[in-house]
């Protein structure tokens, strides 16, 4: 076992400690703190497990797979928050999971790969920058689709605003999902040798694979299944500490939607760019950026969208106008360091002053 997995094992203690702390009634911010944390090792082996399984059921049904459960701490936590009718923090989350793996995974990534102080291209060719104009559109496409709960808002009659956004969102979410699975289509058929990445994940990523005992696929999936109903049971305290957590700190629903929150559900995958890029391996680091920012987007955002429908907390796309700008500036910034095919420090530093100056703008918005 890696020391990644062995200091991952044991930050599992947190779990059942945030469960113990709620039922002594610890104080809120206790009892949160302890929860995000124990969040982080539960995504990071389900990520693991994710892997192990995907690469031995083949490459159509992996990608699938990690569909599914590439971003299910996002997904989990919003339909507990949900749940507990926390709409708007649910969709200030979102925002703020793009937000951080676009200007945190990325700025990470490219001061890590360019510390070694020269000029560093990751895999300059067609086919490269063929895929990383097409995200940069994708990106954009998301931009797009909420901008405009947001130009009807102040376009429309008040007395339609909601409805108008609801039904946007409804008929936005079918359109997104739509793009989805044909962007899943053309990168795992059609076009699939422009996504293959040369490098390798990490060993210590397949389970008992990388300690070289026999391979059981029904295990990893229990163990994921196992995993995944306890990230539900910690999520759960998660929300139920949020509200009065927040309170104490004198923090804005804003401010812990979408630059608190996402810390926790966005961890593993800033974590894991850093990793890569310390490596050399950029373009891996770029993918699980950009692909997980797209996969919240472009499926998160709009099964959510059609979840709360059906649980009966109606959620739409129209998402605060303050968050909406930074995720347009995260995207453009991103998108103006990330299509040329080359990285290094500086562009990191550009990416990390960006999200430090969200982040002031959004502690200091009412």
């Amino acid at each position: 076992m890696s020391r990644k997995d062995a200091f991952l094992l044991r930050m599992l203690v947190l779990v059942p400690l945030a469960l113990l702390f709620r039922q002594l009634g610890l104080p809120p911010l206790v009892v949160f703190a302890t929860a995000g944390l124990a969040i982080i090792p539960l995504a990071a082996w389900i990520a693991n497990f994710t892997e192990a399984i995907a690469n031995k059921i083949g490459s159509f049904l992996g990608g699938l797979l990690n569909v599914t459960f590439g971003n299910v701490t996002e997904i989990v936590v919003s339909i507990v928050a949900l749940q507990a009718g926390m709409v708007e923090v649910v969709k200030a989350s979102l925002v703020g999971s793009i937000i951080a793996n676009l200007l945190l995974g990325l700025g990470f990534a490219f001061i890590l790969d360019g510390l070694s102080f020269k000029r560093l291209d990751f895999q300059h060719n067609i086919k490269r920058t063929t895929v990383a104009r097409i995200n940069s559109g994708s990106l954009n496409l998301a931009v797009v689709f909420i901008l405009m709960p947001v130009a009807l808002k102040f376009t429309t009659s008040s007395s339609h605003q909601l409805a108008n956004a609801n039904h946007f969102s409804l008929v936005a979410s079918v359109l997104l999902l739509g793009f989805y699975a044909m962007m899943l289509f053309f990168s795992m058929k059609t076009h699939r040798f422009m996504y293959e990445l040369e490098e390798d994940a990490e060993p210590e990523s397949y389970g008992s694979e990388a300690t070289g005992r026999k391979y059981d696929l029904w295990i990893h999936v229990g163990l994921l299944l196992g995993f995944t109903v306890a990230l539900l049971f910690v999520s759960e305290v998660l929300v139920d500490s949020l509200q009065q957590a927040v309170s104490s700190l004198g923090l804005t629903s804003l401010f812990t939607g979408v630059m608190l929150l996402p810390i926790f559900g966005s961890a593993v995958e800033i974590i894991t760019c850093g990793m890569c890029a310390a490596k050399q391996k950029i373009d891996l680091s770029i993918s699980i950026a950009l692909g997980s920012s797209l996969q919240i987007a472009m499926f998160v955002a709009p099964a959510l969208v059609l979840v709360g429908q059906a649980m009966g907390q109606p959620m739409n796309l129209a998402f605060d106008t303050f968050a909406v700008l930074g995720v347009g500036v995260a995207v453009l910034m991103t998108n103006s360091v990330s299509t040329d095919g080359k990285s290094n420090w500086l562009e990191g530093v550009l990416l990390l002053m960006t999200y430090t100056m969200l982040l002031t703008a959004f502690y200091l918005h009412d």
